[in-house]
């Protein structure tokens, strides 16, 4: 990376200008289509840097990854959490996050679950199951909030409609109308739910 003779580098700012810079073009073009030497001049970096950050191409692709689940499980969640304590609001907040990231023009699907489609080993695999965990930790809450007997399994129910949304919604969405046939869906599901002997009894 070119610096002003005499600049001394911050390591950890180097390498999140790298991660930053890797996101876009892995998330534009998949991992396959993108080699080293381009990843290297994407973010401005030499092979001894990229290598010293993060061991490998494969060590970048897991770092890029990890920061972008932790990104977006933070923002889905604050969504979530802003739309109060109701838990239909809650759900509801969620799809309709969702909704606004799938109507944006660079719009390509779930990076995540795309590298692991591509890679069906790790580290893509590893992170992306980890990823599809914290999705269902946060629906599982909101179905236990709701009186949900059986909150993981409700939770995995909607986690299949929201992952289902967004791989239509980037392969089949005519009308722009899949988030919010999703929210009704999840929606619906919800109000299934009985509740449990101690909410009753409260």
């Amino acid at each position: 990376m070119p610096v002003a003779k005499g600049t001394s580098l911050d390591p950890v700012r180097t390498r999140e200008s790298m991660l930053a810079a890797a996101t876009v073009l892995l998330y534009e073009r998949g991992l396959d289509g993108v080699g080293v030497s381009e990843l290297c001049k994407a973010v401005g970096a030499s092979k001894e840097t990229l290598y010293r950050h993060f061991g490998s191409k494969e060590g970048l692709v897991a770092a890029v990854l990890q920061a972008r689940s932790d990104r977006v499980i933070r923002w889905i969640t604050e969504a979530a959490e802003a739309a109060g304590p109701e838990p239909r609001a809650r759900l509801a907040a969620v799809f309709d996050a969702l909704g606004g990231w799938y109507a944006e023009p660079g719009f390509r699907g779930c990076a995540i679950v795309n590298a692991a489609t591509q890679h069906h080993h790790d580290p893509a695999r590893t992170v992306a199951s980890a990823h599809l965990g914290r999705y269902l930790e946060l629906l599982s809450g909101i179905a236990a909030d709701a009186g949900s007997t059986r909150p993981e399994r409700l939770g995995r129910q909607l986690l299949i409609l929201l992952e289902g949304a967004t791989v239509v919604a980037d392969h089949h969405d005519p009308d722009g109308t899949t988030a919010a046939d999703a929210k009704a869906a999840a929606l619906a599901l919800l109000a299934t739910v009985s509740p449990s002997p101690r909410k009753q009894a409260a």
